[in-house]
């Protein structure tokens, strides 16, 4: 993997870049579609290559690990081919699940225990474990096994686990790069490792700069949207980019609404992930350049217009917020697929205006408009 960073804006931290990935070039400031287990929900993967031309989506560890099994993949001839996909692939560590699935777990110095929630089985997470399991499902781009603190906890315990987390990732690294010498593979994946502090600026800074010494391929910010105020995620960013390589990616991870992913490419940010696009789609709230819209509100019934009419996305071109709404209502598997290709067109075609707006100039311009949309 290499990364170029081919603009910058003066008056922000913002910057457009290109990540070479063995599977194709992304285009910086990017989001990553979520693909929990292998398929991002309500769509096939030509939706995502050639209606949104997706470059990076993100596949999740720890439940690919669980359901089918990464030995399973890996005898299937890894990742890509599994779900036939052509484009680069992103490997979470299963780190978040050390959070969110904080019932059937137990986090000791050396991994994580889990207890399957699918059948109670025991599984053991090690930062060597992390990696040999995510270099056998064989994306792009592999995360180092963290533990993500819940919101609020104190600084004595952030402490405690942004020091654990500085150990898996120096574990971590030391493995990954061993494994590449047996390997001997002239593509192999890169591997980040994600900074931790919880909303203590000087442990993400001392995290940082702790990480940093690594000289990893690229840096992720992990810990945020964890139930903090919005403005405390974004002071977290701010304390934390100015510490990490600037000839590295930066990825932000698990975030975030619209108008959050705009302050976050701000703030030097290159790399984004969240199920709130598809998730939303789903529940029938839909993102436009009008703000939000819930379907299934009855004033939709019999309307003829496109969900939005600036627009250009296969679901805005076809269908109204009639039939869409009449979907959800019924309970069409249809509206999710609809639904899905609008909210990441939205999403995608926001990241490529930042992109845009930073390769011409006139980012300052873009961020006073955009600051003035109704959420």
């Amino acid at each position: 993997m290499a990364f170029e960073i081919v603009a910058t804006c003066p008056a922000t931290r913002a910057r457009a870049g290109l990540l070479r990935t063995p599977h194709g070039v992304v285009e910086t400031p990017v989001f990553m579609p979520v693909g929990t287990y292998g398929s991002v929900k309500g769509l096939t993967p030509r939706h995502l290559a050639e209606e949104l031309d997706v470059r990076l989506l993100l596949a999740n560890t720890y439940h690919l690990h669980l359901r089918p099994g990464h030995e399973v993949i890996r005898r299937l001839g890894g990742l890509h081919r599994f779900m036939a996909w052509p484009r680069a692939i992103l490997t979470d560590s299963g780190g978040y699940q050390v959070f969110s699935l904080d019932s059937f777990r137990e986090v000791t110095d050396e991994g994580v225990i889990f207890r399957s929630h699918l059948n109670g089985d025991l599984h053991r997470f090690t930062p060597e474990s992390a990696v040999e399991v995510q270099l056998a499902l064989s994306g792009d781009i592999m995360m180092a096994l963290d533990e993500c603190p819940p919101y609020p906890v104190s600084h004595e315990t952030a402490r405690q686990s942004m020091e654990r987390t500085l150990r898996w990732a120096r574990q971590g690294y030391a493995y990954y790069r061993r494994r590449l010498e047996e390997l001997a593979s002239a593509t192999p994946p890169a591997w980040f490792p994600i900074v931790q502090g919880s909303m203590y600026a000087d442990l993400r800074r001392e995290c940082a700069r702790r990480l940093v010494e690594l000289d990893a391929p690229g840096y992720a910010v992990g810990g945020l949207s964890v139930g903090e105020p919005r403005a405390l995620s974004l002071e977290m960013v701010d304390v934390t980019v100015p510490e990490l390589p600037a000839d590295r990616p930066r990825y932000v991870m698990g975030v975030g609404l619209p108008e959050e992913l705009v302050e976050y490419v701000a703030r030097g940010v290159d790399m984004m992930d969240c199920v709130l696009p598809t998730r939303n789609a789903r529940n029938g709230c839909l993102f436009t350049s009008e703000g939000r819209l819930l379907i299934k509100q009855a004033r939709y019934r019999d309307d003829p217009e496109p969900p939005d009419p600036v627009c250009g996305c296969y679901t805005c071109r076809h269908f109204s917020r009639a039939y869409l709404r009449h979907l959800f209502q019924a309970g069409e598997m249809l509206f999710a697929t609809l639904a899905t290709l609008h909210n990441l067109t939205y999403y995608l075609n926001l990241m490529r205006s930042l992109r845009r707006a930073i390769m011409m100039g006139t980012l300052p311009e873009y961020l006073r408009a955009v600051r003035s949309v109704p959420a």
